[in-house]
C-alpha cells in the first residue's frame, strides 16, 4: 500500500519552499561536439537539451568554446551517452577549449584542447556536418544551428538545432521500423549534478509506437 492510500481524504501533501543553487531536476546528459577555428573538434557536456519535433533546444554557457563555435560554423552533433559513459563525462567537466580560460568559468577549469583524448573517447566521421561523432555513444544526431540568442539574464546562449541525420547503435532500434526500443535504450541523467541511469519501466504513454511490458496508465472510473 502506498503513502497516498495511508493519508485520511482530503489530507494535501506538505512542501516547503526551498532555494536549490542548481535546478537540474533530472534531464539527459548530451555531448556537443563542434568545430574550431582550426578545423579540430571541441567537445563539451551540456544537460540542458529537449526537443521539439526535429528541433532540439539547447542551454549553453554564454561564453564557452560551443557557443563561440556555432556563431560562425553552426554545424555540430548531439551525442546522446549511455550510463555507462558517465566517468567520460566527468571526465570532460572541468576541461574548456577556450584559452585564456574565462573569468566566467567554475574555479578548477582549464584549458584542453584535445578534448576527445582527455575523455577516452573516438572521433567518429560524421554524413553530412563537419564536427565528428562521439563514437562510443548510442545515439548521435548530426544537426545544424539556425537560431542563437541570449537567454534572460543573459549569461547563457540558447540554440535552436535543427537534425538532419540520426545514427543509433542497432540493438536499440526496434527490428524492421525506424524506431528507438524505449526497453533497450537508457540516457544517462543529471539530476541535482549526480549522475542516473533508468529504472525499470512503469508504464507507457498512450501515443507510443513501442508498447511495452508496462501497461498503459489506467483511465479513472468515472
Amino acid at each position: 500500500m502506498n503513502d497516498a492510500a495511508l493519508r485520511p481524504a482530503g489530507d494535501v501533501p506538505r512542501h516547503i519552499a526551498v532555494e536549490p543553487r542548481i535546478l537540474y531536476f533530472g534531464t539527459p546528459v548530451v555531448l556537443l561536439s563542434t568545430e574550431n577555428d582550426d578545423g579540430s573538434a571541441n567537445l563539451a557536456p551540456i544537460s540542458s537539451a529537449w526537443a521539439l519535433g526535429r528541433t532540439i533546444v539547447l542551454g549553453l554557457g554564454r561564453d564557452g568554446q560551443t557557443a563561440r563555435n556555432l556563431l560562425s560554423r553552426p554545424d555540430l552533433v548531439i551525442n546522446l551517452p549511455a550510463p555507462a559513459l558517465w566517468p567520460a563525462v566527468e571526465r570532460l567537466a572541468p576541461l574548456t577549449g577556450r584559452s585564456p580560460v574565462p573569468a566566467t568559468k567554475p574555479e578548477g577549469c582549464r584549458f584542453e584542447p584535445d578534448k576527445f583524448g582527455a575523455a577516452g573517447l573516438r572521433e567518429q566521421p560524421s554524413h553530412v556536418v563537419r564536427p565528428p561523432r562521439v563514437a562510443e555513444c548510442p545515439l548521435q544526431m548530426e544537426a545544424r544551428a539556425v537560431a542563437l540568442r541570449p537567454d534572460a539574464t543573459g549569461a547563457f546562449v540558447i540554440v535552436e538545432a535543427t537534425v538532419r541525420q540520426v545514427h543509433a547503435d542497432p540493438r536499440l532500434v526496434v527490428p524492421g521500423t525506424d524506431h528507438v526500443d524505449p526497453a533497450a535504450w537508457s540516457p544517462l541523467i543529471y539530476n541535482f549534478r549526480h549522475y542516473f541511469g533508468l529504472g525499470p519501466e512503469l508504464g507507457h504513454s498512450h501515443r507510443t509506437e513501442t508498447p511495452g511490458r508496462a501497461p498503459a496508465a489506467p483511465v479513472p472510473s468515472p
